[in-house]
């Protein structure tokens, strides 16, 4: 087996069929398994899956597991040389799923690999990131990062500085779709399932860097990317688990003393900044509403 697919749903029937049939449209020669792993899900999901793809590995879980913990159900039931992450809101575009898999082929040094992902307007998507410190969310709160959005000082960790047009080298590409070596799994472990949601693609890749693997950047392959989509529906509690797992994140890896010190002041801005996100979430709805 050459590649296996996970692909984890959750309330995700208006989703699902697309991105399936966006990878059997162009599966090439490659031999490929897809593992759906379904959280719950309280739509028509698990539905169209039994109906209109019976090939696909059917893993449903009776409660919402969380990501990372979905991802490794299906990482361990599947065999292939290569595990592709894909989200349900992801849908291969050509030949994507064989240009992944040849270039991790012809780089034996590699890790995982991104593919571009595009908006659905075909704009290109920034997908990739530097991995966050203390510093990242200082900048976000004082605004900085987006009042200067192409700086490599205030705006590192988005990457506004990268065209996304270009391959090299990244620390981090977007784990919506994700292709990973299986002999690197087996080396770092698979995903940390106390990131319920956010920041464990930040961690898996922090680990494999870590392990001296590479990661890249790899926009020959390009796939369509309906960002947050299953996500925007629940967006407050999304923002509280994103700042938490970036706390986490940092917990986890910034074991300097020092480092552990801030962590108090930290989260504290770190909150600020949650209270400051959702009021402006809310005050956006009033004004959409008011239309």
């Amino acid at each position: 087996m050459d590649v296996s697919i996970i692909i984890v749903t959750w309330n995700s029937s208006s989703l699902i069929g697309e991105c399936l049939d966006s990878i059997y449209s162009h599966k090439g020669k490659l031999k490929f398994e897809i593992l759906v792993v379904d959280n719950n899900s309280q739509d028509a999901t698990r539905d169209i899956i039994r109906e209109f793809y019976p090939q696909v590995l059917f893993i449903e879980n009776k409660e919402n597991l969380g990501y990372a913990r979905a991802n490794n159900q299906g990482i361990e039931c599947s065999v292939g040389k290569y595990v592709l992450l894909l989200n349900p809101d992801v849908s291969l575009l050509d030949n994507a799923l064989l240009d992944l898999f040849l270039y991790m082929e012809k780089h034996p040094e590699a890790g995982a690999i991104g593919p571009q992902l595009l908006n659905p307007d075909g704009t290109i998507q920034p997908s990739c990131r530097e991995f966050p410190g203390f510093l990242t969310l200082i900048y976000d709160v004082l605004g900085l990062s987006f009042l200067f959005p192409k700086s490599k000082f205030f705006a590192s960790w988005r990457m506004g500085y990268f065209d996304h047009d270009s391959s090299r080298e990244v620390d981090q590409p977007m784990g919506s779709a994700l292709m990973l070596r299986r002999r690197a799994l087996k080396q770092i472990g698979l995903m940390d399932e106390e990131f319920f949601m956010f920041f464990n693609d930040v961690d898996l890749c922090y680990r494999l860097k870590k392990a001296n693997w590479k990661i890249y950047f790899y926009p020959e392959a390009r796939a369509y990317h309906l960002l947050g989509a299953s996500t925007k529906r629940v967006k407050s509690r999304m923002i509280y688990l994103s700042h938490r797992g970036y706390y986490k994140f940092l917990k986890k890896h910034r074991t300097k003393k020092m480092d552990q010190i801030l962590l108090i002041p930290f989260l504290v801005l770190l909150y600020i900044g949650v209270v400051i996100r959702i009021i402006a979430l809310k005050i956006k709805n009033l004004f959409k509403s008011s239309e």
